[in-house]
């Protein structure tokens, strides 16, 4: 029977059924695999397949009444016995009598946690293939064996071929890790609970509230570096738009000469790597670094500038540093759109009239915003979490004493959170301040992205 047929059977068979109905209208074999896995393939011809999802069963409650069960059991205290010195009589000595680690206790835990989640969608899939199998047979049609179940993973299955090892690594090394860090916003894990000299314990939503509040040094900062992000993100994101919009312009505009030249004149930035450049701009802008010393020897200034030392020289510098470094992204893009803008669309408003500020209005820039807007939201998302451009450049400097924990003039959120775990351990506060970014940079990209005219006419620039 063919793949096609077999899909047209396998959508009657399903037709009106769901988790409950196939309990209340199966057989008795139906409802044993609600609590035997399988039974039902066992039964109706499918021996092998039923005897695999039996055995994982087995596993996985070996696995709960041997650990699992006390994994996630352990989650809801994250541990009770804290490391001690006990003396040893025998030899003389005080020896370290090692206490729970909560850390490795949260660990296991989501890991458990997700095993029972990636258990209990085996155990719905056998259901609804134990389904399947009884209502082919009662229908006289075949019910495929192990090795055709096999054969048709190379073939009208081959999708569930390819996304196994991707859903595998992805519940391995994404989920499981985001989940872990996630929940340490809600514990008190920080410099002064520390494992498993000190355990770290549930705390809720007291992080957020400590962040959020307005009487709290710890908001004092969180709400300036808050502001400073935006402002960062923003400047950042449309000045190299913008730049770049122009710069293609000028380039692809009629009577310039040695275009490829120009183009590759400043795409040489974009090929360096960025913290290289960022780096040695660093240099150049310190007090003793080039610029300074050509000023000052030019006459321009008597004494050096401030750029990375003063908070507003600072704060610009990065943002012009950045412009530099950004600009020629835009402009290779730009380029490639320019030249898919139909030349019957400028022939015809010049003939109409328009001058070139209303040809730019009324013809290149919606054409380009219309193409980019995914690119424009991608990239603002990108600049809120720009840790390369702010730590090597600035390191968030200048530093200030009315900031907490390490915090400084130029850091972002996200470089505060990396200071705040490298330097404070305050792992708690790291994962708050994740979710926050997570959070706004979530609901930002969406409203934006769910009113732009890309979302909006998928079918084309009109």
């Amino acid at each position: 029977m063919s793949g096609q047929a077999n899909s047209v059977i396998d959508k009657e068979i399903y037709k009106g059924r769901n988790f409950v109905t196939i309990f209340t209208k199966g057989d008795i074999f139906s409802k044993l695999s609600y609590i035997f896995c399988g039974l039902a393939n066992i039964k109706n011809g499918q021996a092998v397949k039923g005897s695999i999802f039996l055995v994982l069963e087995i596993l996985y409650l070996v696995f709960m009444k041997a650990k699992g069960l006390r994994l996630i059991a352990d989650l809801m205290t994250l541990g009770t016995k804290t490391q001690s010195m006990v003396f040893n009589e025998s030899v003389g000595i005080y020896e370290t009598v090692q206490g729970d680690n909560s850390m490795l206790i949260l660990l296991f835990g989501v890991v458990s946690v997700i095993v029972s989640a990636v258990f209990l969608a085996m155990w719905l899939f056998s259901i609804y293939s134990g389904e399947r199998a009884r209502a082919r047979r009662e229908l006289g049609k075949h019910v495929p064996g192990f090795i055709e179940d096999v054969r048709n993973l190379a073939d009208k299955n081959i999708h569930f071929s390819f996304l196994t090892i991707p859903v595998i690594g992805l519940l391995t090394f994404t989920v499981t890790p985001l989940i872990y860090m996630i929940l340490m916003a809600f514990t008190n894990y920080d410099s002064e609970h520390q494992p498993p000299g000190n355990l770290f314990d549930w705390v809720g939503l007291e992080n957020f509230k400590t962040l959020l509040s307005s009487s709290d040094r710890l908001s004092a900062t969180f709400w300036p570096v808050l502001g400073w992000t935006f402002i960062w993100g923003i400047s950042a994101t449309f000045s190299c738009y913008f730049g770049g919009m122009i710069l293609a312009m000028i380039i692809n505009s009629k009577g310039i000469k040695l275009k490829k030249f120009w183009r590759t004149i400043f795409v040489i930035t974009y090929a360096i790597p960025g913290f290289i450049s960022l780096r040695f701009v660093a240099t150049m802008l310190g007090e003793r670094g080039i610029f300074n010393v050509l000023l000052q020897k030019w006459g321009f200034t008597e004494g050096a500038l401030p750029f990375l030392t003063n908070t507003m020289w600072a704060r610009v510098s990065v943002i012009v540093v950045n412009f530099w470094i950004g600009v020629p992204v835009t402009m290779l893009m730009v380029s490639g759109i320019l030249m898919n803008i139909p030349n019957e669309l400028y022939e015809s408003a010049k003939i109409d009239g328009a001058g070139p500020v209303t040809i730019f209005r009324k013809i290149t820039f919606p054409y380009m915003l219309f193409v980019t807007t995914p690119y424009l939201i991608a990239n603002l998302i990108g600049n809120f979490n720009n840790f390369n451009a702010i730590y090597f450049l600035t390191a968030g400097a200048p530093n200030s004493l009315d900031y907490f924990k390490g915090a400084g003039k130029t850091d972002l959120l996200v470089t505060w959170l990396y200071k705040l775990t490298r330097d404070s351990n305050d792992y708690n506060l790291a994962s708050t301040i994740g979710i926050i970014i997570f959070v706004i940079s979530a609901i930002f990209t969406l409203i934006t992205f769910s009113r732009s005219g890309s979302m909006k006419n998928e079918e084309g620039f009109q």
